[in-house]
């Protein structure tokens, strides 16, 4: 088995009729793959997402409509749609019965349910697209394999019980020689209901099906051709990283670089099984492995950025009680689920910065009025918004000596709100304006890496 590789393709790979036909190529030439993961053609998770959170006739005719369109315009490419087009005919009926169902009553075993729609028709496609390019593959559903718990929208796989699932179901195809497809994102919990695996998902599954195989590699194929040292849209001079560390690769991801995120990749990591970053589009372009060590190991790898930052600078109102002054402070935001990125502390101030970002999704405000009032009876609260957070990843940046030096050399001319250093040996963060934050990663790039 170690020789297989496990193959994810995400939504823009499986777009449309181009994208999957450049995909369907990709998986033809490396013998290797035997396992291919697919996400949801791009939009579609989007547009059933919308469906499960209810709506009226009119816009679930809309949305409903929309996902049909992406899914027609691959159909109507295929030289012979018969057999696919009525799986995904039933597929879009059940969509249309679900989104009603939850136009009177939304749950989240429903939305899962309704959500696995796009992964379904996605891989159900791409078996005929490779079918009609003379290969052969066994369309599988991947929620006979993995098991997870109930817990829908984030559902934690059942490891053990995967393992017997795919010894059972999968093993014998692959042993065959058989090129199998299937769905990245979703599993089943013990009752047969359908779960997702959150965000990221599709990586997860591709990682998790990696380690129950022990295959080679897992293979991520994606819109770009690799992870590069900070977002090109910014600094056009970025050069794509060649290797870099499952940890460098977790800072940049946590820092809200759009790479993988290795908590998707956890199982991979366990098992130490490299990930490969590509780009579908243009699989000779060259990617980046993820590996646990590889050499060398710069001082300076890359730089993520993320907008949208709040500073909560809170001051003890009592400096004779500062001892318990921080433990009261976590536990009024851990009360209110707030998780704080950055700290910086004096010994009656505090410094705290929030990520906007992370909680759009649920469109309520990060800072309540009632969170606020309870922090006003320990401190005085001060908050500084239109910030963003430049993280510069490396490796032992505690223990180089000259750094915090070349840092503040390169920023001189910009206002810096809060620093934190020392903390972690792969990472410096900087808060600085918004306004000012192209410049301050541009201007990183230019001297530390350039």
């Amino acid at each position: 088995m170690s020789h297989l590789s496990i193959a994810k393709f995400g939504g823009t790979s499986v777009a449309n009729y181009a994208a999957m036909s450049a995909s369907a190529k990709i998986v033809i030439n490396d013998p290797n793959t035997r396992v291919v993961v697919l996400s949801a053609s791009a939009g579609v998770t989007n547009l059933l997402v919308a469906l499960a959170n209810g709506c009226d006739n009119e816009e679930r005719a809309k949305l409903i409509n929309e996902v049909r369109q992406i899914q027609e315009n691959i159909l109507s490419e295929l030289k012979d749609d018969r057999l696919v087009r009525n799986k995904v005919e039933k597929l879009l009926a059940n969509i249309a019965s679900l989104a009603e169902a939850a136009s009177l009553a939304t749950s989240p075993a429903l939305t899962d349910e309704l959500i696995s729609h796009g992964e379904m028709m996605s891989s159900l496609i791409f078996v005929e697209i490779l079918r009609e390019l003379n290969t052969q593959s066994t369309w599988v559903d991947v929620r006979n394999i993995i098991a997870t718990d109930s817990h829908f929208g984030k559902a934690i796989p059942n490891d053990q019980k995967t393992q017997e699932n795919s010894t059972h179901m999968l093993k014998p195809l692959i042993d065959r020689g058989e090129l199998i497809i299937t769905q990245g994102f979703i599993g089943r919990d013990e009752q047969g209901r359908t779960t997702t695996l959150g965000r990221g998902g599709s990586d997860y599954s591709a990682a998790l099906l990696a380690e129950v195989f022990n295959a080679k590699d897992v293979l991520i194929w994606t819109d770009v051709a690799g992870i590069y040292s900070t977002d090109p849209r910014i600094v056009p001079n970025a050069k794509r990283i060649d290797t870099m560390s499952f940890s460098e690769a977790a800072e940049m991801a946590t820092f809200g670089a759009k790479v993988l995120h290795p908590a998707t990749l956890l199982p991979a990591v366990r098992s130490n099984i490299p990930v490969y970053v590509g780009s579908s589009k243009a699989p000779d372009a060259g990617g980046t492995w993820v590996t646990r060590d590889p050499q060398p190991r710069p001082t300076f790898r890359a730089i993520a950025l993320r907008r949208d930052q709040t500073l909560l600078t809170l001051s003890s109102l009592n400096m004779l009680h500062a001892q318990g002054f921080l433990a009261n402070v976590f536990t009024i935001l851990a009360k209110h689920k707030i998780s704080v990125d950055v700290v910086t502390t004096s010994e009656v101030s505090i410094a705290l910065t929030l990520d906007k970002t992370g909680s759009a999704s649920s469109g309520i405000s990060l800072l309540s009025t009632e969170l606020i009032d309870e922090l006003s009876q320990c401190c005085s609260v001060k908050v500084d918004s239109d910030l963003a957070l430049v993280a510069l990843i490396g490796n032992d940046l505690h223990i180089t000596s000259g750094i915090a030096k070349r840092i503040f050399d390169t920023l001189a001319d910009y206002n810096i709100r809060s620093i934190s250093y020392g903390a972690s040996t792969n990472n410096v963060c900087i808060l600085v304006g918004n306004a000012h934050a192209d410049a301050v990663v541009a201007a990183l790039h230019k001297h530390l890496f350039e």
